[in-house]
């Protein structure tokens, strides 16, 4: 039986939301808020689990929308290099030329997953980034790769390519855990929509990488994914296990998401090239929904064009996922830039921002085409933050009500336990609000992407990393430079790292981010070749040991 609601317990909630009414609002209030409250109880006991939709879905076009193109085009680079006779040359070569050496048979599929098996048994003890590793399933699928290969047949771009698939998605039969204590145990029994798509693209599956629990952080139930080029901090997350390990060569490519950063912050560390697709374009079926309005789907590479072979093989729409929207996906390498306009935020560039930041804005100024300031309207873009925090809460809500959260490892203020039971006070009309401010927010980033063809800017400073992700705004992010740093000097959206051991400093790598216009991330990775080339540190790799 629960105590009815008193006028000092309106009183006191008043102060949390920062509200004020008087005492005969509250007395007039004290007489319904108990059957107001006997609802909401009824309704938990009606089980809603993580796969279930909200009736409600965002769609990030606004009404002026159209999509830029009418069909699907993947037109890749040339590629003539011969295979090395190093296996770690192999490892780490670009997709475009994995696919160009199995396709001409100077290497097996076979080959190259015992090649990237080997470094994995090698090196995932001390990285931690596979969560569980399929080794006589990745066998058996290159082999059939091989077989058709022999047989004249080719699947594509991916074909033969081994991957990490973030353990988020569904595996039949293969633990998804979702980084998390209490779902350690889980096996599905279908696949995730991206499970199948680049089964169907002839990829390889390792395994499963890791992620921080729930979709946060790097931290997850068996353990603590490390960063390749400094073993004592974290990878960041929560796509902590994919950049791991594709930074350090145990895999060809791998398989992210971002809520908020999962995918930009990993590689932010890792010094990978993600992908953030723009919202809605890539299934997330079969995957762990955090926030069914902000979660997306992207590849986690080592290259800006190996970026779009991936999105090409998962993009598309999906009936189970009500996020989904059909868009094609048409990229070009050998497209040109000329005449593209890149915009930037002065003040991004300011305070926080770095000398790789800086040295980024001025190489993209010598790539020949218009670079300019822009503005983006001044708005609390940190207010949208409560949609996430609920939509979370929501999505494990039986969690927090059952005290499951408990066995979680992390347990700060800042985890997800704390944050999903103080989302429990937040205001509805607030939430409702923030909804109508997001709205905003859309047509204030559209009034600024309107100038331009896309934006440069550092990854977190600025409001654009929280208003990309709330308009569903693509955003490539690839590295840019080289640092020496100690351990947890570095700003990230994770700070829940080890202390560090002594003032010991590692060269370690930061990227630079690019957002692009809707449903347009061709223009965008072709932008992107091109700062890359200018940029030229991708081919720099972790050494171990440290």
């Amino acid at each position: 039986m629960t105590d009815p609601i008193t006028e000092a317990d309106i009183a006191a909630t008043e102060r949390m939301l920062g509200l004020a009414y008087t005492a005969q609002e509250r007395a007039q209030m004290v007489g319904n808020l108990d059957g107001q409250r006997d609802l909401a109880v009824a309704r938990r006991a009606v089980r809603l689990d993580n796969a279930t939709p909200t009736a409600t879905r965002f769609d990030p076009r606004l009404p002026d929308f159209a999509m830029p193109h009418g069909m699907d085009a993947l037109h890749l680079s040339p590629v003539t290099a011969a295979l090395p006779d190093n296996a770690e040359d192999i490892a780490f070569a670009p997709l475009t030329h994995l696919s160009h050496w199995i396709r001409t048979r100077q290497i097996t599929s076979r080959a190259l997953t015992d090649l990237y098996l080997d470094r994995i048994a090698t090196l995932n003890p001390r990285l931690e980034c596979y969560a569980t590793v399929t080794a006589d399933l990745a066998r058996a699928e290159a082999d059939a790769m091989d077989s058709l290969t022999s047989a004249g047949i080719w699947l594509g771009p991916l074909h033969g390519i081994p991957y990490g698939l973030k353990d988020l998605f569904d595996t039949r039969g293969i633990t998804t855990g979702w980084g998390a204590e209490p779902y350690a145990h889980r096996i599905p029994d279908t696949d995730a929509t991206v499970t199948r798509k680049l089964r169907a693209a002839g990829a390889v599956l390792l395994g499963k990488t890791t992620l921080g629990a729930l979709a946060y952080n790097d931290l997850w139930y068996g353990g603590w994914t490390r960063n390749p080029w400094n073993l004592n901090e974290g990878s960041s997350g929560s796509s902590a296990g994919s950049a791991s390990a594709t930074a350090a060569g145990l895999c060809g490519f791998s398989i992210g998401t971002e809520t908020l950063g999962s995918i930009t912050s990993p590689s932010q560390r890792c010094g990978t090239t993600g992908l953030r697709p723009t919202f809605g374009r890539v299934s997330r079926a079969g995957g762990m929904t955090l926030s069914g309005s902000l979660d997306k789907v992207g590849p986690i590479c080592r290259s800006v064009e190996d970026t779009a072979l991936v999105l090409a093989a998962i993009n598309g729409g999906d009936p189970a996922d009500r996020g989904s929207i059909a868009a094609p996906f048409h990229f070009d390498a050998q497209a040109t830039i000329s005449g593209m306009t890149l915009g930037y935020l002065p003040a991004a560039f300011e305070e926080g921002a770095t000398d790789i930041d800086r040295a980024a804005l001025d190489a993209a100024r010598t790539l020949g085409i218009t670079v300019k300031e822009v503005t983006l309207e001044d708005l609390p873009y940190a207010s949208l933050m409560a949609i996430l925090y609920a939509e979370a809460a929501a999505a494990f809500e039986d969690l927090t009500l059952s005290d499951a959260d408990d066995t979680l490892r992390w347990q700060d203020e800042g985890a997800w336990p704390n944050t999903m039971r103080k989302a429990r006070f937040l205001s509805a009309v607030d939430h409702v609000q923030a909804d109508r401010l997001r709205y905003r927010v859309m047509q204030a980033l559209g009034d600024t992407m309107g100038q331009v063809d896309a934006l440069i800017g550092p990854f977190q400073t600025g409001p654009m990393l929280v208003a990309s992700n709330f308009t569903g705004h693509p955003c490539l992010h690839l590295r840019a430079g080289f640092s020496d740093l100690a351990t947890r000097s570095r700003g990230t959206l994770d700070n829940r790292t080890p202390e560090a051991t002594g003032a010991t400093t590692f060269t370690v790598p930061q990227g630079i981010s690019l957002w692009g216009q809707l449903f347009d991330e061709g223009p965008l990775l072709t932008l992107g070749m091109a700062l890359e080339s200018k940029l030229d540190v991708a081919s720099r790799r972790p050494t171990f040991p440290q």
